[in-house]
């Protein structure tokens, strides 16, 4: 299947939002999403943007049958490992459910693995939910290792009313 990469714009920021929502809804999270098109397009394509994108494009004899043409996305930016130095943070990679199995995360995985080097960072971080064993599985045929399982990290987060109460003297 034909598909092309490129570099987010602020025009996709429409569909990278239509996508977001449609990997929380397969992620059984939707009513967490808090981030709108307007919040995508101040915070990714302003003078110092906060996030960087790729998106993945078919051709329009491929469609989907909704008309979209923008079927896969990847978020990222740029981190620091106290341990290593310099890292990418993927924070999202989505396919559209019918062009999966078709090499398009591979390619969306790989670009953001090469932005990485090209950077000079040297390792890519990301997370995965447990029961998403696709994803999992997909990550671990990557050379990816779950962290969790080797070191014993976990991912924690403080947000809302506990951030604002974190953040008190």
């Amino acid at each position: 299947m034909a598909f092309s990469l490129r570099a987010a714009n602020l025009d996709d920021c429409k569909d990278i939002a239509r996508m977001i929502m449609e990997l929380a809804e397969y992620e059984n999270l939707a009513e967490h999403v808090k981030v709108t098109q307007k919040d995508l397009e101040q915070d990714g394509f302003s003078n110092n943007p906060l996030f960087h994108g790729i998106i993945a494009e078919v051709p329009e004899q491929h469609k989907t049958k909704e008309g979209h043409t923008k079927i896969g996305y990847a978020l990222y930016f740029h981190a620091y490992s106290s341990w290593s130095g310099r890292a990418i943070y993927m924070e999202d990679l989505y396919v559209m459910p019918e062009f999966r199995g078709k090499g398009v995360g591979k390619a969306l995985i790989s670009k953001v693995a090469q932005l990485g080097l090209a950077a000079g960072c040297h390792q890519l971080n990301f997370t995965v939910l447990n029961w998403n064993k696709p994803s999992v599985d997909f990550y671990l045929s990557q050379s990816c290792f779950d962290i969790t399982a080797r070191m014993g990290y976990h991912c924690l987060r403080c947000e809302g009313e506990a951030l604002k109460h974190l953040a008190q003297l």
